[in-house]
Parts: structure tokens; sequence; C-alpha cells
């Protein structure tokens, strides 16, 4: 089956040897993604802002390969302090009272300090009604 690829210019897609989202067949499967603005190269130190960003990032991916955050069935949240939950819980909450997919969640320590969030997502394209 054949792979469609998006790329976010991440350097660390190149260092790693990874790409921000694969789809196979109608399953999209977006990597870990964080809040780092890619325009501006820089990164807000609000934990809220970055979930913001985070969204609009993977929203971004998803659209470039054909898809959008309603098709989204599957997230996992990572973040590193638990004093940013609440403000982390209250984003996801306004962005995916819609949508509703399954979520786990774990407290983690991610490569760059400045990170506060990251979320990988799987999603299924919806078929053109027959």
């Amino acid at each position: 089956m054949d792979r469609q690829r998006v790329s976010s210019g991440s350097i660390y897609e190149e260092l790693y040897g990874h790409s921000r989202a694969v789809a196979v067949g109608d399953t999209i499967y977006v990597a870990g993604t964080v809040g780092f603005e890619y325009d501006t190269k820089t990164i807000s130190d609000d934990p809220a802002e970055q979930t913001r960003q985070t969204f609009r990032n993977i929203e971004s991916a998803l659209a470039e390969i054909g898809s959008s955050f309603s098709d989204v069935v599957r997230m996992i949240t990572y973040y590193t302090d638990q004093n940013d939950w609440d403000a982390i819980g209250e984003v996801l909450r306004e962005q995916l009272k819609d949508v509703r997919p399954v979520n786990a969640g774990g407290r983690v320590g991610l490569i760059d300090p400045r990170k506060k969030v990251e979320i990988s997502a799987i999603a299924v394209r919806k078929r053109p009604a027959k």
C-alpha cells in the first residue's frame, strides 16, 4: 500500500528519520507534535498557548494530507509538569469537545526543556457518502 508523507520542516524529522504525518490508506498517523511556531522559530512559555499551537501544527499536517482534526480517533498527550495540566486540559476540552477521540496521557521529560506538551494522533479519513 502506498504511503503519503508530510514534513513540518522540524530539524528532528531530518535528524531522526521520521515524518510529521504518514497516511496509509485512510489511516493517518501523526508523530509527536509540539507547540513550536515554525514560521517564527519560536515557542511560547505558556502551556495553554503551546497546546493551541500544537493543535495548529497537527491540523496543518492533517490538511496537507487531505484530512482534518474532525477525523482524529486517538491521541496521546504528553506533558512535562503536573502544574500545567489544568491549562493543557482546558485547551484539550476547547479543541476536542466536538471530536471526542480517545486520549491517553502521561507526564514525561521532553528533549527540549522549553517544550511543555507533545501530542500524537491517529486519524481515519471519512469516506465520501454514496
